[in-house]
């Protein structure tokens, strides 16, 4: 008896410790919008011990509705979240969606898309509120790489006060709202040039205190789990540099 109370602290100790040292629980859950008779997948990363934590809205790119998106940047929201960050990434299609066109004047056809991405951050950021009230609302941060990018600075423009930043990883088609608030920012692939009038000019960029930087060794399609690790580093360390300013 007393080798299994000794044996059983043991194991209560480790898990203890195990818990301690793990620094952000990650969970895939599914809020519904009734109003919309939505399902909308969200992969949640809750930091350990930050209580008022700030958080971060992460929108993927298009992957031609097959589902599993929003886990496929992983390297960037395993960072933020052991950095201290509440993150919730969004899947914004789902199979039953209708495919994003892909001939037509973008800012035309996929306008719908962007639109219904734009409601589902706001959607989420409301449920969030609701299920982990303690974080940091007054510091939320939009992070989106191509079309979800798109959406995150059509989010920007529809709805200005309730976010502070705005990290666009290349998104090529919606224009950037020259405005200081939210703060903008962007990283900037080697291979693919947004549209004309998306990207503020440099004048544009002095005036409205907005960040572009271009990243000479990183295309557009290697902004998600594809990265390499010197790429992941690299937009790890610009993320969350865009974030402590």
């Amino acid at each position: 008896m007393r080798y299994f109370v000794s044996l059983l602290s043991v194991i209560v100790l480790s898990v203890a410790a195990f818990a301690q040292s793990t620094p952000f629980k990650q969970d895939s859950v599914v809020f519904f919008d009734a109003t919309r008779n939505r399902a909308i997948p969200v992969e949640l990363y809750v930091p350990s011990k930050e209580k008022k934590a700030k958080v971060v809205i992460v929108s993927h790119g298009y992957g031609f509705n097959k589902g599993g998106d929003n886990r496929a940047y992983s390297y960037l929201t395993e960072a933020l979240a052991a950095s201290g960050y509440l993150v919730a990434s969004i899947q914004h299609e789902l199979p039953t969606d209708d495919l994003l066109p892909l001939t037509g004047v973008p800012q035309v056809v996929r306008r719908p898309n962007w639109e219904r991405g734009a409601t589902n951050i706001l959607f989420v950021i409301s449920e969030l509120k609701k299920r982990l009230p303690q974080a940091d609302y007054r510091h939320v941060t939009l992070i989106g790489h191509s079309n979800g990018g798109d959406m995150s600075m059509l989010f920007a423009h529809q709805h200005p006060t309730l976010i502070s930043k705005v990290i666009s990883l290349d998104n090529r088609r919606m224009p950037f709202p020259r405005t200081r608030h939210p703060q903008i920012y962007s990283l900037r692939s080697s291979d693919q040039p947004a549209d004309d009038g998306v990207l503020p000019t440099l004048e544009e960029q002095a005036a409205f205190g907005i960040t572009v930087v271009k990243l000479p060794n990183t295309i557009h399609n290697n902004m998600d789990d594809s990265a390499n690790e010197s790429q992941r580093k690299e937009i790890i360390a610009y993320v969350l540099s865009f974030l402590k300013e």
